[in-house]
């Protein structure tokens, strides 16, 4: 009995954490999913890109976005994080760089292409992976484009 309190508390702690760490990348989650008006705007060497979605999911299919979400089970064994560009005057490169508990992990680099390109990053799960990460979008001059934060539990 004392096990399953302890195991209900600790679940509870948990969850109420996510919500509040996690409100405003909800927010940014369902702008992005419903195509806000506003976009994300960042000037690089005479190259205009502008980030019209940019989402965790679990897969993706016909080439976008499935199964959105900021929690994740580890026994997806996989997640993604797709973005997608307009108004891109010239070629450019823009990066994903994934962090887990604040650690630095990895970068992708992808080339976008004019005039408008989505691409997409994975990083394969491990039980040692649980907990929070975040990824964040930038361009060829580390300009900060989005930063989405999400987690990972069993």
């Amino acid at each position: 009995m004392i096990q399953i309190k302890n195991k209900f508390i600790i679940i509870t702690t948990v969850l109420l954490s996510a919500v509040i760490f996690f409100t405003p990348t909800i927010i940014k989650c369902e702008e992005h999913l419903i195509g806000a008006a506003s976009s994300y705007k960042a000037q690089t060497t005479s190259t205009l890109l502008v980030l019209t979605k940019a989402v965790m999911c679990e897969y993706i299919k016909d080439f976008g976005p499935a199964e959105p979400a900021i929690v994740f089970s580890v026994s997806l064994g996989k997640i993604f994080c797709f973005t997608a560009f307009e108004n891109i005057s010239q070629n450019a490169f823009v990066y994903h760089k994934w962090y887990h508990r604040d650690r630095f992990v990895a970068t992708n680099r992808f080339l976008v292409k004019s005039p408008q390109w989505s691409t997409f990053s994975t990083m394969q799960l491990r039980m040692a992976d649980k907990g929070p990460w975040r990824v964040e979008i930038t361009d060829e001059n580390d300009n900060l484009l989005e930063t989405l934060r999400f987690s990972v539990v069993d």
